[in-house]
């Protein structure tokens, strides 16, 4: 039988996995066509945003929601040692992974309050994101998975 922790563990990973993945996808096909037009995005979507194209949106979305997690999803797993990671880790009695995936929560909740500010409307994929934001916090703070990554 897996332990709950263990299990809560695996769900955080994966869910930084699952974010990475189609982040970047995402970032990918916005930095080979920063015109939007490979994925269905029309350049009105920019009008009130501070982007002429989506090439700089495209590679925040590649490193901060693809690269990033992906790193920290494994990292949750392996317990990677990184020496910039903990110099930039708030929480010095938790490991860094834990930590950077408060960050990424708080991370994916800006990038969706901003792209629906600067679009000006909302999505039913804006809820999605905003809602699976809000669960990579939910399940990092769980106190389970608070302990497994105190130090």
């Amino acid at each position: 039988m897996v332990q709950p922790t263990l299990g809560r563990s695996w769900l955080l990973a994966v869910m930084h996995g699952i974010l990475g993945i189609g982040a970047l996808a995402g970032g990918i096909m916005l930095i080979i066509d920063p015109t939007g037009d490979a994925i269905g995005l029309p350049n009105t979507l920019l009008e009130h945003s501070p982007f002429a194209n989506y090439l700089i949106p495209g590679i925040l979305l590649m490193l901060v929601l693809g690269v990033l997690p992906m790193i920290i999803g494994i990292s949750l797993i392996h317990h990677i040692h990184s020496a910039l990671c903990e110099k930039l880790n708030l929480f010095p009695d938790r490991y860094w992974g834990w930590t950077f995936s408060l960050y990424t929560g708080f991370a994916l909740l800006i990038w969706i309050m901003a792209q629906v500010y600067w679009i000006q409307a909302a999505s039913l994929i804006h809820l999605i994101y905003f809602a699976w934001g809000i669960g990579i916090q939910i399940v990092t703070l769980l106190p389970g998975v608070q302990r497994k990554y105190s130090q």
